[in-house]
C-alpha cells in the first residue's frame, strides 16, 4: 500500500505559499491567483509569475520556511501506517520549503516529491522536475504519474489531500481521503472519499480497516459520496 500525501493545507496547517506570498510578494500576486482560479492561466503559469515576486533574502526565507506549522497528530499517524505501507510527500508546492518545515519539527525524513525551489538574489525561482505535460490539471508536480511511478502498477493508493492539485489522483485513487477544496471536487463528480480534518481522522479510519481487506473495499465502507 502507498500513502500519497499533500503538504501545503494538509501536513501543513495552511498554505504555505500562499503566506509566503502575503509576507514577501507585491499585492499584484492575488490578480494571478485569481486568474488560476478562473481557468485563464495553468498552475505552473500562476506560480511561476507569484514566486518571482518574491522580494527577500535568503536567511529571512529560510527562517520563515522553519516557522511553517504542522498538522502534529502526523507523526502518530506515520508510526502506525509506515509498519505495513509506503508513505510519501507529494505536492504541487516547494521542495526545500517542505523539507526544511519537516526537519524543523523532527519529522522522519520521507521521500519529497514537489517543485524545485532555486535561491536567486533578493528572491526565488522554481522548476518543475515532476512535470507532465499530458497532466491535466497542468500542475507542476503531475500527482497521477508520481503515484503510478511509486506504486508500480501493483500497491493500492491511498490520497489525502485538500485541493486542485489532488483532483487527478482523487479519480484514480484507491481511497481518498478529502478535505476542503478536495471535499468539493470528490462530491461533485461523484468519488468516493472520506472527510477529515487532521491525521488523527485519518488514522483512526485506517486503525478500523481489517489488515487484508482490499483498499477498494475500504473506499466503499463508509464513504462520503
Amino acid at each position: 500500500m502507498l500513502f500519497v500525501i499533500d503538504f501545503d493545507g494538509t501536513l501543513s496547517v495552511g498554505d504555505t505559499v500562499d503566506a509566503m506570498l502575503e509576507r514577501f510578494a507585491e499585492p499584484e500576486w492575488r490578480a494571478v491567483e485569481q486568474q488560476w482560479l478562473d481557468g485563464r492561466i495553468t498552475a505552473i503559469e500562476c506560480m511561476q509569475t507569484q514566486l518571482r515576486m518574491v522580494k527577500t533574502d535568503h536567511v529571512t526565507l529560510e527562517n520563515f520556511f522553519r516557522g511553517i506549522q504542522l498538522d502534529a497528530s502526523f507523526l502518530p499517524f506515520y508510526r502506525h501506517v509506515s509498519q505495513f505501507a509506503e508513505v510519501a510527500i507529494v505536492s504541487d508546492g516547494l521542495d526545500h520549503a517542505i523539507k526544511v518545515a519537516m526537519k524543523n519539527a523532527a519529522l522522519p525524513e520521507l521521500p519529497v516529491y514537489a517543485n524545485k525551489l532555486h535561491f536567486v538574489p533578493d528572491g526565488i525561482d522554481i522548476s518543475w522536475p515532476y512535470r507532465n505535460a499530458a497532466c491535466q490539471g497542468g500542475n507542476g508536480v503531475c500527482k497521477c504519474a508520481v503515484a503510478r511511478d511509486l506504486s508500480q502498477g501493483d500497491q493500492r493508493v491511498v490520497l489525502i489531500g485538500d485541493g486542485k492539485s489532488d483532483a487527478c489522483l482523487a479519480r484514480e485513487a484507491d481511497v481518498v481521503f478529502a478535505k476542503s477544496g478536495l471535499i468539493r471536487h470528490c462530491k461533485a463528480n461523484d468519488i468516493p472519499h472520506f472527510k477529515f480534518q487532521t491525521f488523527a481522522d485519518v488514522l483512526a479510519k485506517v486503525k478500523s480497516w481489517p489488515q487484508a481487506m482490499p483498499a477498494t473495499s475500504a473506499r466503499r465502507d463508509g464513504a462520503s459520496a
